[in-house]
């Protein structure tokens, strides 16, 4: 606690104190900060704080990669400095100016990565429960487990399938707080056309389908929702607007839904699922080359965000996933880069930040490499890339998939792989991480001065 209590107090000197902070937050390993003035951050000393493992700027966003887990605990102990500061309205009307000339498609595709990045403790503990599941069906692994406990396998079967009973009412309820409307109402909309009565309906000579379009329906209405609720909330006399707004948001986005977005929702959902498919399937070697070549470069732009609805409609559409093996390779032609530069470099911090990034990096959780090590260092990058890349073919011409949305990569990711898989899946990570070192050696790179 005292490392993660200096950690937070040098964070917050090295952006200019409290005061100069317009939005603290976090994910799983970074921490996020928007400043009123940039002048003010030293980067240079935030950049070697003792674990801080990589920099990284999107928009007017400054991430301080810290390491899974380590971020929640730093801006919880950044809050308890700042005693809990409040932002006056003078910074305020500031952050707003700014988010107003900020690319739209960063914070369109930020907004749709925040609907779903709460849900990723539940994808993860689904993915893995699921995996466990699967070992104790095989009888050469754990011989008649499955004939002598069937209740048990049961009773984990539900624990594993829960978060996708409820996917679209958390996708729903995500969406309403993200765009700024009610989340009880994005929860009444995910409801509503999730609802199985709707199969007893028939419009325009159809019947209606319950849950068409999954998430990318639920999406698309909850927006809606949430447009329609802030110009009623506008527009109705106070003494009224508690009462009809709800009830005039609910019919009005609720006809709309059912007559047009539905059936919108479930066109695209299915063109995306059977082209995501369909192009993994036929490309094999070429298309796994592309996906994990080019999903690093994805990631640092921040337009990987935009693929998180993909996942999750590939598992609804089919109950697996065949596109997030292909790109967790990128993450391990990382490892094999970082092994190469540890090997070649006499920078003793250099070495000091790839053995510390390197457990967590095997895990999946590939930023501290990437920003820490390899990014700075130019052509280790190109070489994860191109690792990455090898990997990527192999997995996409062995069509190996998993039972997961998103939420977990690199060796764990093995546990939540169909079965008859499992060992392609590592021997791919294995050939990636040969790959990437490979690459690395050859490219090399200038060792940096201590």
């Amino acid at each position: 606690m005292e490392k993660t209590a200096a950690l937070a107090s040098g964070i917050l000197a090295g952006i200019g104190g409290e005061k100069n902070i317009l939005r603290l937050e976090n994910c799983m390993t970074r921490v996020r900060v928007e400043v009123q003035d940039d002048d003010k951050l030293d980067l240079i000393t935030l950049k070697k704080l003792p674990g801080v493992s990589g920099y990284v700027k999107q928009g007017e966003q400054h991430q301080l990669i810290v390491g899974p887990g380590k971020a929640a605990q730093v801006v919880d102990a950044m809050r308890s400095l700042m005693g809990g500061a409040v932002i006056d309205d003078a910074e305020r009307t500031k952050a707003q100016a700014k988010a107003k000339y900020k690319a739209p498609m960063s914070d369109a595709l930020r907004m749709l990565a925040n609907v779903f990045i709460p849900l990723i403790p539940a994808f993860i503990a689904s993915g893995l429960i699921t995996g466990i599941i699967n070992i104790l069906k095989r009888p050469d692994i754990v011989g008649d487990f499955a004939t002598h406990y069937p209740n048990l396998l049961g009773i984990l079967g539900i624990f594993g399938s829960a978060v996708f009973a409820i996917m679209n009412i958390l996708v729903g309820v995500n969406t309403a707080k993200v765009f700024g409307g009610s989340q009880a109402l994005g929860g009444v909309m995910a409801g509503i056309l999730s609802s199985p009565q709707l199969a007893q309906i028939t419009l325009f000579g159809e019947a209606l389908q319950p849950g068409r379009g999954g998430v990318i329906a639920v999406l698309l209405v909850v927006v809606l929702m949430c447009w329609i609720e802030k110009k009623l909330r506008n527009a109705l006399p106070g003494s009224l607007e508690l009462i009809l707004n709800p009830l005039l948001t609910t019919l009005i986005t609720g006809g709309i839904a059912i007559i047009v977005l539905q059936p919108l929702g479930g066109w695209i959902s299915e063109s995306i699922a059977h082209g995501a498919s369909w192009a993994i399937d036929r490309g094999g070697f070429l298309v796994g080359a592309v996906l994990s070549g080019t999903f690093l470069p994805l990631v640092l732009t921040g337009l990987h965000q935009g693929l998180v609805p993909i996942h999750v409609e590939l598992v609804q559409a089919h109950g697996y996933n065949a596109l997030l093996p292909i790109l967790a390779m990128a993450g391990v032609g990382q490892i094999g880069a970082a092994i190469a530069v540890l090997m070649k470099t006499r920078n003793e911090r250099l070495k000091k930040v790839i053995k510390g990034a390197l457990p967590v990096g095997l895990l999946g959780i590939g930023e501290p490499l990437i920003f820490g090590v390899t990014l700075p260092l130019g052509k280790p990058f190109i070489g994860a890339c191109l690792g990455g890349a090898v990997g990527g073919a192999l997995i996409g011409y062995w069509k190996v998939a998993t039972v997961i949305t998103f939420g977990i990569s690199g060796l764990p990711l093995a546990l939540t792989i169909v079965t008859g898989k499992v060992m392609l899946y590592l021997l791919g990570y294995l050939v990636a991480v040969i790959a990437g070192f490979l690459f690395t050696w050859l490219l090399g790179f200038n060792d940096p001065e201590e």
